[in-house]
């Protein structure tokens, strides 16, 4: 579905924050991208869709493609009608509107009326809440309802593939595995799931591969159930030290990276 292969990324023409990063998202998989703050996540999901310009960025070299055309210099509508889908951090409802105006808003490329329908409908019943506080206005739903409007908005168009950037942000636990039990049933619906994520454990339970950036390059990947046995994974993002004691992830952001990882 998605291919980034040997991408790089400057900022104001200076500043080098990817440096020769590859990720590859099958069709109908679901992909864990993990970092820490500051560790290239955002601007690697910027570059694919296509919103480096607002930011000063620019790609200087490799390639992006979906379904094997190269995508990398499109704009970014063009790239939503071939079927890329993001939910920001952040969440990113529009305030202002109602639910529904905020989900009617994200099906705004779709001309098919009979499709919109069925796109609406699926997203109600996704999502029962939605359903319930559909005339309510989105700037007084909860974290959690609205967080799932952006969610549900991102699929109005009926993407083939679906970025979110950090879902589970600010969400307490209960509500972090039902946002994991969406992303599980989205992508059971056939869409392609690329997960940017700070909660290791979340996204690795769910992932059927994962990459791990540091200081904007690829540190490890590979299959999830391996990785959340590793060492430094476990030491760094799951908040366990060697002796097995938890820490909070406070404590962890700052240990000092291993020299492999930053070779």
């Amino acid at each position: 579905m998605l291919a980034v292969e040997n991408l790089e990324v400057v900022y104001n023409d200076v500043v080098l924050v990817l440096r020769g990063i590859s990720i590859e998202v099958p069709d109908g998989k679901i992909v864990a991208l993990l970092g820490a703050n500051g560790a290239g996540k955002t601007t690697t999901l910027r570059a694919i869709t296509g919103l480096l310009d607002i930011h000063e960025g620019d790609v200087t070299k490799g390639e992006i493609r979906l379904e094997g055309v190269d995508i990398t210099d499109e704009l970014p509508s063009k790239r939503v009608r071939r079927g890329i889908s993001q939910v920001m951090e952040g969440r990113r409802v529009f305030a202002e509107l109602t639910v529904d105006d905020n989900l009617r808003a994200g099906a705004y490329i779709n001309r098919n009326a009979s499709k919109v329908k069925a796109s609406y409908d699926r997203v109600m019943t996704m999502f029962p809440r939605l359903a319930e506080r559909k005339t309510a206005t989105a700037g007084y739903l909860s974290g959690g309802e609205q967080q799932m409007l952006a969610i549900g908005r991102a699929l109005m168009q009926d993407p083939k593939l679906l970025i979110l950037d950090e879902p589970s942000l600010g969400l307490a636990p209960f509500l972090v595995q039902e946002v994991r039990d969406v992303i599980v049933d989205i992508n059971s619906q056939g869409v392609s799931v690329l997960l940017i994520e700070q909660n290791a454990n979340m996204a690795l339970t769910i992932a059927d591969h994962g990459y791990i950036m540091e200081n904007g390059k690829m540190v490890m990947d590979g299959d999830p159930t391996k990785l959340l046995k590793d060492e430094d994974v476990k030491e760094f993002y799951l908040g366990y030290h060697t002796t097995g004691e938890q820490k909070s992830f406070r404590d962890v952001k700052h240990y000092k990276r291993r020299k492999r990882w930053l070779s």
